[in-house]
């Protein structure tokens, strides 16, 4: 049975959350309204869909500069090659993020992979006005707002063995849903915690050792 790895894209495939900075940068002087919204979303108050309205509305920014300071950041360097291994050997690799199109795009095209699938919440500018906007919103989850479980659903159904590879809180879903999860971070801490089996993983360069046989992340924890 081929393998599909769904990968969450902020502080996983980016070692930086991108967007949380985009936020930070772009709401200045209302650090204390950002850092509320992130108490009642891990308080689970509120679900990360509306987290992530409220904190457009604090936003400041245009598209072109939104984008010239992600450009700031960049991904991992293994993922590529790691991404191209598990072509190679038949499997599916697709990026599943609750964060933004504006600069997931332009990330994996800067790095050679414009034909990998993603799947992220969308922006829209409207001069220094930015909606969200959430083209996998998922009513049976209800709280995020592109809940990673949908597409783990979706790639099983398709006769793939679903491996959720993340680091955070909104990851969870996709977790609960997946065959195999690769965790770090909080993801992994949450794992722990609800008896959800990971596997740890510290970057790309280990699952592309395990890509070309050097170990196996994937064996039962």
């Amino acid at each position: 049975m081929p393998d599909a790895f769904l990968c969450d894209f902020d502080g996983t495939i980016a070692p930086q959350d991108i967007g949380a900075a985009i936020v930070q940068r772009f709401s200045a002087g209302r650090d204390a309204e950002r850092r509320a919204l992130l108490d009642r979303w891990r308080g689970e108050t509120i679900g990360h869909r509306e987290m992530i309205e409220a904190e457009c509305r604090l936003l400041e920014a245009d598209e072109a500069e939104t984008l010239e300071f992600a450009r700031r950041f960049s991904i991992d360097p293994e993922f590529a090659p790691f991404t191209r291994e598990r072509w190679a050997r038949g499997d599916a690799v697709m990026v599943v993020s609750e964060g933004f199109d504006v600069y997931v795009r332009d990330q994996l095209a800067r790095a050679g992979l414009e034909r990998l699938p993603w799947a992220a919440n969308r922006l829209r500018f409207e001069g220094r006005r930015v909606t969200p906007e959430f083209p996998f919103y998922d009513p049976s989850c209800g709280g995020c707002g592109n809940c990673k479980a949908q597409h783990a659903r979706g790639w099983r159904a398709r006769g793939y063995r679903v491996i959720l590879i993340g680091d955070g809180l909104s990851d969870r879903c996709g977790a609960r849903a997946a065959d195999r999860v690769l965790a770090r971070g909080e993801l992994l801490d949450w794992c722990r915690r609800e008896g959800v089996a990971a596997r740890p993983f510290e970057s790309f360069a280990d699952l592309g050792r395990a890509a070309r046989g050097a170990l196996d992340p994937l064996s039962p924890v």
